[in-house]
């Protein structure tokens, strides 16, 4: 069939947004699992803190609102520079595993001798869903939208956090590892640095903060749905990548791993659904000043 690699592009991200409509469908139907993580995140952190007076005293006086944006950006950052040297090194031991480079080959061997020019114009659109500029595009309507359905001013924020924190880290650890595109094909040469992929680290953290920000006013089952399309397309953009020879398969693992991670250190910051720079902060440093709970088992064994 000449359209293959096209249709395994379909059917991998067919296959990633069913898993993660499930995964979903199961967190929320789980007792275990709190309605709002990045509250919960924030309050875990604040209760650690708690313990330590002069930590706690040095912490809840930098975490003043008028402070508190800067302080969440620069940890952020700091997380990301971390997390762009781990996957360096991850990268140079990806690249000396000859069992690791052999899949790599494979995969890449596969879509070329799989190659049409039908499936590739199709790749090609598909791919451009995780161009920086398209994704600019549909964040800048997406902002305009949140403006006129629900008045929130965060929104750009949100999304210029998301994607400039994902674009800095992606370039730094492309700069960092600069290991080579696949040679197949004249174009992949012409594109810089291969690890990790461009287009699916950004595909990972818009779409995934593009559901986010859709999907605070839905209710649950429609929610879910905006996750796995979400998680659909980001995978649509990196098996293309790889499909149209232009990155290898652990450049997008990577690209992806990168991505969502910077999504979910983001979304924590501003406390998820509230979509409020502050939201985390505010309720990590209400936690750390908080007295200490005593659980009604302890209570009780004192009355005793």
């Amino acid at each position: 069939m000449p359209a293959v690699p096209f249709l395994a592009d379909l059917l991998v991200a067919l296959l990633a947004g069913s898993l993660a409509f499930l995964a979903a469908r199961w967190y929320s139907g789980s007792a275990a699992m709190p309605d709002q993580p990045a509250r919960e995140v924030a309050r875990a952190a604040g209760s650690a803190l708690r313990p330590s007076r002069g930590l706690r005293r040095l912490v809840t006086a930098r975490l003043d609102r008028s402070v508190a944006t800067g302080l969440l950006l620069t940890l952020a950052l700091g997380a990301t520079f971390l997390g762009g040297i781990v996957l360096g090194v991850l990268a140079v031991l990806v690249r000396r595993v000859a069992s690791i480079q052999h899949v790599d080959n494979s995969v890449a061997g596969w879509g070329y001798r799989h190659r049409s020019s039908g499936s590739t114009s199709a790749l090609h659109v598909v791919t451009n869903l995780g161009n920086i500029r398209v994704v600019v595009v549909l964040a800048l309507v997406l902002v305009v939208v949140e403006l006129i359905r629900r008045r929130s001013r965060w929104a750009l924020l949100f999304f210029l956090a998301v994607l400039g924190g994902e674009e800095a880290a992606m370039l730094a650890v492309k700069a960092l590892v600069g290991r080579v595109r696949p040679t197949l094909t004249a174009e992949a040469a012409t594109l810089g640095p291969s690890f990790p992929s461009g287009h699916s680290a950004t595909a990972a953290a818009f779409y995934a903060a593009a559901a986010l920000v859709l999907g605070r006013a839905l209710p649950g089952r429609a929610r879910h749905l905006l996750i796995a399309g979400a998680v659909a397309v980001t995978v649509a953009v990196a098996a293309s990548r790889v499909l149209l020879d232009l990155h290898w398969l652990s450049d997008v693992i990577g690209g992806l791993a990168l991505g969502w991670a910077w999504f979910a250190l983001c979304a924590v910051a501003f406390g998820g659904r509230l979509l409020r720079p502050t939201a985390a902060v505010d309720t990590a440093a209400a936690e750390a000043a908080a007295p200490k709970r005593v659980t009604p088992a302890r209570s009780a064994v004192r009355n005793r």
